[in-house]
């Protein structure tokens, strides 16, 4: 009788039940925090991101930018690196004659109809290298009244150990890109020249 009368004891003895469940959760808990912190960590660089690039991109549109270009990609970088000391930056500067151009490839004569430039077609020479280019843009900032794409790229290491805990990568790669056009400064237009396929 009196040992059960001690089973019925021990299981209806809630102390430190809440110990136990906090343990439980605790660490659920902690991973949920953390990718909330990841994620908005990232957000917010990314708005930091877009910010500066829209305002890089605008001075960019002026004439003689092209001397302050590492000036300007300068600022961007101080910007990102306010919030992400550890940030590795690339800048790429794509010109375009028109926005409608920006990511075309090169216009060509497809005589065989085999969707490939070769055999002696002709095609236009758009960004003037000489070959045929799945994209006609040219490096750089361009002339007068050229659509520029101006594309920015961050990589960090995440700040949060989330990552490893969930399976994502360690770094955090973004991108991100604005097309503007140029000012109507004093730039002489070029025309493409027509060359033929190998």
């Amino acid at each position: 009788m009196r040992h059960a009368l001690g089973s019925r004891t021990i299981l209806s003895d809630d102390r430190g039940i809440s110990a136990v469940e906090f343990a439980l959760l605790a660490p659920v808990l902690l991973i949920m925090l953390m990718g909330i912190f990841d994620m908005s960590y990232s957000i917010y660089t990314n708005a930091l991101l877009e910010g500066a690039v829209q305002k890089a991109a605008r001075d960019s549109t002026i004439e003689a930018a092209d001397l302050k270009s590492d000036e300007l990609d300068g600022n961007v970088t101080a910007v990102v690196r306010d919030l992400v000391p550890n940030a590795q930056l690339t800048f790429d500067r794509t010109s375009y004659s028109s926005f409608g151009d920006v990511g075309q490839a090169e216009d060509f004569d497809d005589v065989d109809a085999n969707g490939a430039c070769n055999d002696g077609e002709s095609f236009e020479d758009a960004n003037g290298n000489g070959i045929w280019d799945a994209d006609r843009g040219k490096a750089g900032l361009g002339a007068a009244r050229d659509a520029v794409l101006y594309e920015v790229s961050v990589t960090y290491l995440r700040p949060f150990p989330v990552a490893k805990l969930v399976g994502f990568e360690e770094t955090m790669t973004m991108m991100t890109r604005t097309v503007l056009r140029n000012q109507p400064y004093g730039g002489i237009e070029v025309e493409p020249e027509v060359r033929t396929c190998l």
